[in-house]
């Protein structure tokens, strides 16, 4: 159960975790992030383990304990006991100068383990117990305990008073969810009908919600498959005791239609109290970028703790809660917009973000699900993206001309520390004579030089109110994402060296994300990921480390071969070695299409150097046909300026490349958009890195070629195609230009739906 579930007994009861009681109720004064502790995960286990090991034969460890007050069932887990001194300890682990910690932050853990005390108490009918803050600093070793002894009477009151500070909070909350699921359980679908296609997907997305499992659903592009899949988990929510939907997008058009189905929604059910909120990124939600987050530097940390409880009353009075809103409510009770849609995470229904929030390994959501016991359904939406996005994720390097930056701007202190990382890689440099070369696992060497280093720009953090240099900052959490990476380094990753110059970059290369996402697969009542393109589904199924039932649907498209014109060039080869040859023959094909049906195409290239050789020349024989191009790192403005060239009674053709910003995620429905040339397999670029990639993929499935260039590649062709057809009255045509798309094995991979001919 969760912050916001019910107990099934005859009086509603709202669970609560300690600490999400503690961080409610004990949390007061500033947002203060300059005491942040670097030990990683792994290493606060580790400590943990270093404490309770040095403790007495008799001490019990993670002792679960639990209370009532009112509506409210309290529990934890606290880290230790000492029969023997009836002593209740809670470790916390960190890096740099204890005393440089925020008062606030220790008044929090002095908060937590009294909780931990009454509960002892209460359950071992102790008349007092004696409580110990534990702080153990990772890289010395040094414990720092702070005691105190109270009376079970006291620690009664002090449990009773946080208690009365939160059970207002939780009554409305458990009124909130009652009201939710009673609408729930009545919602009707917000359109007249389902669309072809779309009535299949909602159903397997609802079975997979009702059985507690996983789902891959490819469903064509067109059929609404965003409120397709939002709208049956919504149903199944109330019978499954659903808490919390988490749907992810790759981009931001993908989180917008996100947010307008669940309006739509609400617009068709108007007693549907449903709670909306949009997670943004920090640099995006950020209103002083040129200060700390602390109250020494910015005015919206300073008493963040103290405004938020009205601020947050203020969120839950605006259903939706997209970036505007959240930044309107922030700076209205002068609280960051940013931290306040990370508190308003905890009591919404629906959080819509990117997949980082969930999958990464500091994510957010996940985090909380686990530490609160959420029942959360996830929605990953355009899920082909999933692979490379996760890969990313779990990748980390570390360049060397960063490095020198860094040391250039870092004070005395910091210096020294990042002087012996520059010895250390020299070191390794020497070692590796190629260009490009994969190393053994990192060295200790590197690490211990990696770890010192973050810890000194961590105590300089603390004891110093003003900004990191940029230069510094950058580094210092490349370094910290590096070790932690190193830690769980084996086969599903390479460490490499590339080399230009006389500079290198070292890198954590994930290529297997399915150790890490795993336990977030399992952590989830149900994951339901979909998109257009996602077979063969066992590629999907290896990579991401997805549970062995879960189900697989390939949606019936709602659109028929009449609809679409498939063509393949086959006398064409887009190979590197035959681009210069194949100008010509791919101009005159664009030529002699547009000639026939006058309107909108788009010309999809594998790279921008293949893009303008093919549009110089098409601008030189066709000047009469309008054109235009997408440009190198092109700005938001001029990738709409791009996309407006589109109107239903235009002409011309757009050139564009394919995985790219027009490749996928746009809509350019009816005449919009009536026709598109793919003239690249889309394959990846034959280099040594995905060499080594490949023949990881051949030791571990098989299929070295097929998941390294083949599948990924025929995803962005069949992504792009998409983008001709996307209601049920729309005609177009597509030209795939290449010899190999005749291929047997390429066909399969291409859409059921699809009638391709060859044309010579």
């Amino acid at each position: 159960m969760s912050e916001a579930s019910f107990v099934a007994q005859d009086v509603a009861q709202y669970v609560v975790a300690v600490r999400a009681l503690c961080e409610f109720t004990a949390k007061r004064g500033d947002l203060d992030l300059r005491f942040t502790p670097s030990p990683t995960a792994q290493e606060g286990i580790v400590g943990h383990a270093v404490v309770t090991a040095r403790r007495g034969e008799g001490y019990q460890t993670e002792v679960t304990l639990s209370g009532d007050y009112g509506p409210l069932h309290v529990r934890g887990r606290a880290d230790g006991y000492d029969p023997e001194q009836n002593l209740i300890e809670e470790i916390k682990t960190y890096r740099g100068q204890l005393s440089s910690m925020p008062d606030n932050h220790r008044h929090l853990h002095w908060a937590q383990v009294r909780v931990y005390g009454h509960l002892l108490c209460a359950a071992r009918a102790l008349e007092q117990v004696n409580l110990a803050l534990v702080y153990y600093e990772i890289g010395s070793g040094l414990e720092t305990s702070l005691r105190e002894t109270r009376s079970a009477l006291e620690l009664k009151a002090m449990f009773e008073e946080a208690c009365g500070h939160f059970v207002a909070w939780a009554e409305q909350e458990l009124r909130h969810r009652e009201a939710r699921d009673a609408a729930l359980g009545a919602l009707r679908f917000p359109h007249a009908d389902f669309r072809p296609g779309q009535r299949q997907l909602a159903e397997n997305v609802f079975k997979a919600n009702a059985t507690g499992r996983c789902l891959l659903a490819q469903a064509p592009t067109g059929i609404g498959k965003t409120i397709g899949s939002l709208f049956p988990v919504l149903k199944a929510a109330p019978g499954q005791r659903i808490d919390k939907i988490f749907f992810l997008a790759a981009k931001t058009p993908g989180r917008q239609l996100a947010l307008d189905a669940a309006q739509a929604i609400c617009a068709h059910a108007p007693a549907l109290p449903l709670r909306v909120l949009e997670l943004t990124a920090r640099d995006k939600a950020c209103e002083h970028p040129d200060k700390a987050c602390h109250g020494d530097s910015c005015p919206l940390a300073q008493g963040f703790y103290d405004r938020l409880p009205a601020a947050r009353r203020a969120a839950l009075e605006v259903p939706v809660l997209d970036r505007a809103a959240l930044r309107e409510v922030g700076l209205r009770h002068d609280v960051c917009p940013y931290y306040l849609g990370s508190e308003m995470a905890r009591w919404t229904d629906i959080a819509v973000g990117d997949y980082n929030y969930y999958f990464d390994g500091s994510a957010m959501l996940y985090a909380m699900a686990q530490a609160n016991g959420w029942r959360a359904s996830v929605l990953v939406d355009e899920a082909h993206n999933m692979v490379a996005r996760a890969r990313s994720m779990y990748s980390g390097e570390l360049d060397r001309v960063a490095l020198r930056a860094a040391r250039a701007a870092a004070p005395p202190v910091v210096k020294k520390a990042l002087t012996k990382i520059g010895r250390v890689w020299a070191e390794i440099d020497q070692s590796a004579g190629l260009p490009y070369q994969v190393l053994d696992a990192p060295g200790e060497k590197l690490l211990n030089a990696l770890t010192n280093a973050t810890s000194a720009i961590n105590d300089f953090v603390a004891e110093n109110p003003g900004p990191l240099d940029p230069a510094l900052q950058r580094f210092h959490f490349d370094a910290l994402h590096f070790t932690r990476l190193a830690e769980s380094f084996g086969e599903h990753s390479l460490y490499d060296l590339t080399r230009s110059g006389k500079d290198s970059v070292l890198c954590i290369r994930n290529v297997v994300p399915a150790p890490f996402l795993t336990p977030r697969f399992e952590g989830a009542h149900s994951v339901t990921l979909f998109s257009a393109t996602l077979s063969p589904w066992h590629y999907f199924a290896d990579l991401l480390g997805l549970p062995a039932d879960t189900g697989w649907v390939d949606v019936e498209s709602p659109f028929h071969a009449g609809q679409l014109a498939v063509h393949i060039a086959a006398r064409i080869s887009t190979r590197y070695q035959h681009r210069s040859a194949s100008l010509a023959p791919i101009a005159h094909l664009m030529a002699e299409q547009y000639a026939q049906a006058p309107g909108n195409y788009l010309a999809f290239f594998s790279s921008f150097d293949y893009l303008e050789q093919v549009a110089d020349l098409f601008a030189a024989l066709h000047p009469e046909v309008p054109t235009w191009r997408q440009e190198r790192r092109m700005s938001e403005p001029e990738r709409a300026a791009f996309l407006d060239r589109f109107q239903p009674e235009g002409r011309g053709i757009g050139f564009a490349v394919l995985g790219g910003s027009f490749g996928e995620g746009i809509d350019l429905p009816g005449a919009r958009l009536i026709g598109a040339f793919v003239a690249t397999l889309g394959l990846p670029q034959l280099n040594p890195v995905n060499e080594q990639l490949r023949a990881r993929m051949q030791a571990m499935f098989g299929a070295g070629y097929d998941y390294t260039y083949l599948y990924p590649g025929l995803q962005k062709v069949v992504q792009a195609a998409g983008r001709v057809i996307r209601t049920e009255s729309d005609k177009g045509v597509v030209y795939l230009i290449d010899d190999r798309f005749d291929q047997p094995a390429v066909r399969a991979l291409l859409p059921r739906w699809w009638q391709v001919d060859r044309i010579t």
